[in-house]
């Protein structure tokens, strides 16, 4: 048994479930509000036979003990085993000496940051010492923050003088080197050890849990220099990946699936007291590719710019939109499935002093932002001169062109292409010329992290038949509805997918945009039955701990997915990763033996039954499709009850409703995926050996 089955198997979902949320029995099941947004009408729904969980309202979410765990608690699949293993009492596999004495020094690190945070936000309230005083009458009266803002934001004040945080820490214990490495401290050629930050405000700077990392400070003396100073790079603090603000940004920003980034900690924290709470800032200069996958998709799916609107707040803005094109660049518009928008704030004012100002007005601008496509052809048409040379204009037009490619809804709009004509004094025929080329550009770059040979496909005689006449509905003769999918078959299937996807990672935004392309402009299925591949695409436990996992490792950018799948997985879990791992080749070469396989091969060949060339893109969509109806199938099996228990309810007629249209969608689904299945030829109804195969045997 798993460490996942193991943990799932001495907790139970409704028990732990109702710790937190006010469960209330439904037949078969169980019924609340749901955690994760607001409602009125219960929409989350426990089911205790298969140990699942499930929002049917505005969240469209469901899984099993851990993915609840993860989403309640923002873990990673990673802490959530760990915590769930402590609850459960489960003993997760021992750390390494390496792993333990860098855990150790991280919690060590934190520990430190806490300490200092609590210690620099009393100081900030001290009534005895006047630069305190004088340090919070610049917080209350020059910045405007209010005494609730101060303490729910932990901000302090850092005296002046060169040692009062490092005697604080070392009295309690702590090293010099400790203090160094936290970014408190700094220690100059002479070897001489001092406080980095002096007579500055200070502003906790928090992961998305809450945790203290680091800090930045405002300096209160007007020749002080720099007057924004942050900490330096440490074992815990990374400004390229940290969004400030966003522990307490992320309930505001799932509910609204809407981020706004400005460009400062102080612009963050007036828009949060003036009670927009999606708000979230970067951490230095540049927006990172980094930070925009903190956000999407897994939380926002539309993200406004909000930077200063000088002349460097437009450059920084730019090289957003830049960064932003290249994290789409690898699907062509897949890699992040956002609406990028730019707010542009007039006479150019910071966001802190027009929130200040006008509220009202900063809320209208940020419903107002421009689309990427407008923002950019103004600000870089705008930069030219008058009399432009056609060469000029063709500079930015190509400039211009990758950012409307990466806007994948833009593109081929045709008032886009005519302001950019337009502006440029360009025919649009040749902007349709560029922009191909540069479409071809994007596709032919091979994405980070891509292997070269496919993985083989599942055997095909394990796949269900099309119903035939009599079954009352005719498929057409390409399609295989899965309407009585065999254990076997849906086994064979989930590994096959997960297979892939650990080997060549970048078809996980192909799907997603297959999924996109087939919801269109419903959002309902957008955000339902048509969502993007997921861990509850799987029945199996193991096979959907092994997807939350991949996820994980798309949102980062230290180490390669597979690497990173393995380094985060539990070892028990490293035998089923081994097994997906294990491809139709290597299983065969271990079944027959590699003279046997020879033979076939050579049989194969011989008799020219070899496949046809193998599109793994193609494949692959083919086969996620296959797996997002068997999960409609199951689905639809829970939402059918529910509505028939609806039905029989007095008080019951919301409900059922929202039940019927979950029906509907899912329905609605299921056949937009059959005609897709039904133009797609891609194997066989016979299992057969791609050329990829016999070349390897």
């Amino acid at each position: 048994m798993s460490v996942v089955d193991e943990i799932k198997s001495r907790l139970d979902i409704v028990d732990y479930i109702q710790r937190t949320v006010p469960l209330k029995k439904a037949g078969r099941y169980y019924k609340a509000c749901c955690p994760f947004h607001n409602e009125r009408t219960p929409s989350f729904v426990v089911n205790q036979d298969t140990q699942s969980w499930r929002c049917f309202g505005a969240c469209a979410e469901g899984g099993d003990i851990f993915s609840f765990a993860m989403k309640q608690n923002g873990w990673s699949f990673s802490e959530a085993l760990n915590e769930l293993a402590k609850v459960a009492g489960v003993e997760v596999a021992p750390q390494s000496p390496e792993q333990r004495i860098q855990t150790e020094t991280v919690d060590r690190l934190r520990g430190l940051l806490k300490t200092i945070a609590d210690y620099y936000h009393d100081r900030l309230f001290d009534a005895n010492d006047p630069a305190a005083v004088a340090a919070l009458a610049y917080a209350r009266e020059k910045r405007g923050l209010s005494v609730e803002t101060l303490k729910k934001f932990g901000i302090g004040f850092a005296p002046p003088g060169w040692q009062n945080a490092l005697e604080y820490l070392t009295q309690l214990g702590y090293s010099e080197d400790d203090v160094i490495d936290a970014g408190v401290a700094t220690r100059n050629d002479a070897g001489r050890v001092y406080d980095r930050f002096r007579h500055r405000l200070i502003v906790p700077i928090r992961d998305e849990r809450g945790r203290v990392i680091g800090f930045g400070a405002r300096a209160l003396a007007p020749d002080d220099q720099p007057k924004y100073l942050n900490s330096p790079q440490t074992a815990v603090f990374d400004k390229s990946r940290v969004l400030f603000a966003l522990d307490l940004a992320g309930r505001s920003i799932r509910d609204s699936e809407t981020a706004v980034i400005v460009e400062g900690y102080l612009d963050a924290i007036q828009a949060h007291q003036a009670g927009f709470t999606n708000v979230v800032a970067q951490m230095g200069t540049a927006l990172t590719e980094a930070q925009l996958k903190r956000l999407a998709p897994r939380w926002a799916r539309k993200i406004v710019l909000a930077l200063d609107a000088d002349a460097a707040g437009q450059n920084a803005t730019i090289r957003g939109l830049e960064v932003a094109r290249e994290a789409l660049q690898a699907d062509y518009g897949g890699r992040l499935s956002v609406d990028i928008r730019i707010l542009v704030i007039p006479d150019a004012k910071d966001p802190d002093d027009l929130i200040r100002e006008a509220p009202e007005r900063w809320a209208a601008l940020v419903d107002e932002a421009l689309p990427v496509a407008d923002y950019a052809i103004g600000v870089e048409a705008g930069n030219l001169p008058p009399n432009a040379s056609l060469q000029e204009r063709e500079a930015v037009a190509r400039r211009l062109l990758p950012i409307l490619i990466a806007s994948e809804n833009d593109l081929y709009r045709k008032d886009n292409l005519q302001k950019l004509a337009l502006r440029l004094r360009i025919g649009e025929r040749d902007l349709l010329a560029w922009a191909a080329e540069q479409q071809r550009i994007a596709r032919a770059r091979p994405p980070r992290g891509a292997s070269l040979a496919p993985p083989e496909p599942p055997p095909e005689d394990l796949e269900p038949p099309p119903p035939d006449a009599a079954g009352g509905a005719v498929a057409p003769a390409q399609t295989a509805r899965p309407a009585s999918p065999t254990p076997a078959y849906e086994a064979e299937l989930e590994k096959y997918c997960l297979r892939i996807l650990f080997q060549h990672p970048e078809l996980f935004y192909h799907v997603n945009r297959k999924f996109r392309e087939l919801a269109a402009e419903d959002a309902g299925l957008a955000r339902g039955p048509l969502a993007e591949l997921s861990p509850e695409d799987f029945s199996r436990s193991d096979y959907r701990a092994l997807m939350a996992v991949f996820r994980m490792a798309l949102e980062q950018d230290d180490m390669e997915p597979l690497d990173f799948i393995r380094a985060q997985l539990d070892p028990r879990l490293h035998v089923v990763l081994d097994a997906v791992l294990l491809d139709e080749v290597d299983g065969m070469r271990n079944r027959l033996g590699n003279r046997m396989l020879a033979d076939l091969a050579a049989s194969l060949k011989q008799n020219g039954r070899l496949a046809s060339p193998f599109n793994l893109s193609v494949e692959m969509i083919e086969k996620a499709l296959r797996l997002r109806v068997q999960r409609l199938l199951r689905e639809r099996q829970e939402v059918a009850f529910l509505q028939m228990e609806a039905e029989t309810a007095q008080d019951a007629l919301p409900e059922h409703a929202d039940y019927l249209e979950q029906l509907r969608l899912s329905i609605t689904a299921q056949h937009l995926i059959e005609q897709e299945l039904a133009r797609q030829i891609t194997l066989s109804k016979q299992f057969q050996i791609t050329p990829q195969i016999a070349n390897r045997i």
